[in-house]
């Protein structure tokens, strides 16, 4: 069996948050989707679930932070190349996010982040594990 992984994520605005993403590349999964919540599909491992700030809470006995003033969590993501980094970054800053951090280059790992429209900090990074310093 693969192991899944699924990010919950509050969004205040959910159509707005399908907008955002589905400008940056990414699908949705209808099972997953009413009007409180919807399945992004990153890859056929890794899912986001943007739920409603009222579906979050059912799942939490805990205030919900707000992204914008405090880091809750740093998303990661590994894509295939630096031209592929860029032009995320870049559809994302187009659909209303915006850049957290400038482009780290370190020659065998390249990266830039944005955050989305609700302040989640999202990173971006071509990774060349061949030439990892040893």
């Amino acid at each position: 069996m693969t192991t899944k992984i699924f990010v919950n994520l509050p969004v205040r605005d959910l159509q707005k948050s399908i907008d955002f993403f589905t400008h940056l590349g990414y699908r949705f999964n209808p099972q997953f989707t009413d009007e409180t919540a919807t399945c992004m599909v990153i890859s056929d491992t890794i899912y986001v679930m943007l739920l409603t700030h009222a579906k979050f809470q059912q799942f939490t006995k805990k205030d919900i932070a707000d992204a914008t003033k405090t880091t809750e969590v740093l998303i990661a993501l590994n894509v295939e190349n630096r031209e592929k980094v860029d032009e995320i970054v870049r559809k994302a800053v187009e659909a209303g996010g915006s850049i957290y951090a400038g482009v780290q280059d370190h020659g065998w790992m390249y990266q830039h982040s944005y955050a989305d429209l609700d302040g989640h900090q999202w990173e971006l990074f071509y990774m060349d594990e061949g030439a990892i310093p040893q």
